[in-house]
């Protein structure tokens, strides 16, 4: 994963509650080998018809908001099966952080463990942004864990542990392979059926 410090773009403002992993990415597309190719399958049943054609009045068709990285979401995002595929997609379309009002837990660690930076705000902030702000640039700083919009500084939250992570790069797999050499020590120090 690349190492997330600032990020500056306006929002994709998804101006929908109770987004579920399924309307992520529906199921017939979890078939697919390794985690990338799937952004194309981004809410695909809001983004086409029955026959596959771009439906104009989707958001994410479009064209002033292409190349946006940050998702700007209502309550409930994320919710449903815990399918990983969903911060695949979300990933592999070229996002890079959300913001929104709350997160089901198994897809917001998802999306730590897959470098997407995830942001919960109070309701009326994401009000605030979702009526006046979705076509400014959205600052945001990782280190000092602060959301710029013009003259407008959001503070938020963020464990400690799942921030090292985006500004370093890694996930919990990566960080435990560094002591590896450790880790194989104690193993042959305590197997019992190892003579010294």
């Amino acid at each position: 994963m690349e190492p997330f410090s600032n990020l500056k773009s306006k929002p994709v403002p998804l101006d929908i509650v109770n987004v579920d992993t399924d309307q992520i990415i529906p199921k017939q597309f979890l078939k697919l080998l390794g985690k990338t190719g799937y952004g194309k399958y981004l809410f695909y049943n809001w983004r086409y018809d029955e026959n596959g054609n771009a439906k104009p009045d989707f958001i994410l068709n479009l064209s002033e908001f292409e190349g946006r990285t940050i998702l700007l979401t209502r309550e409930h995002f994320g919710i449903g099966s815990s399918r990983e595929h969903a911060v695949w997609a979300i990933k592999d379309f070229g996002f890079k952080a959300i913001l929104g009002t709350s997160f089901a837990d198994i897809f917001y660690n998802n999306c730590f463990k897959n470098g997407i930076l995830v942001v919960k705000l109070d309701k009326d902030k994401i009000d605030h942004i979702f009526l006046e702000k979705t076509n400014k640039n959205i600052e945001i700083d990782l280190l000092n864990q602060t959301i710029k919009i013009d003259s407008d500084i959001y503070n938020f939250d963020i464990d400690s542990t799942l921030k090292s992570y985006l500004m370093e790069g890694v996930d919990e797999i990566s960080t435990t392979l560094k002591f590896e050499n450790a880790i194989e020590k104690y193993e042959i120090d305590n197997d019992p059926l190892i003579f010294n």
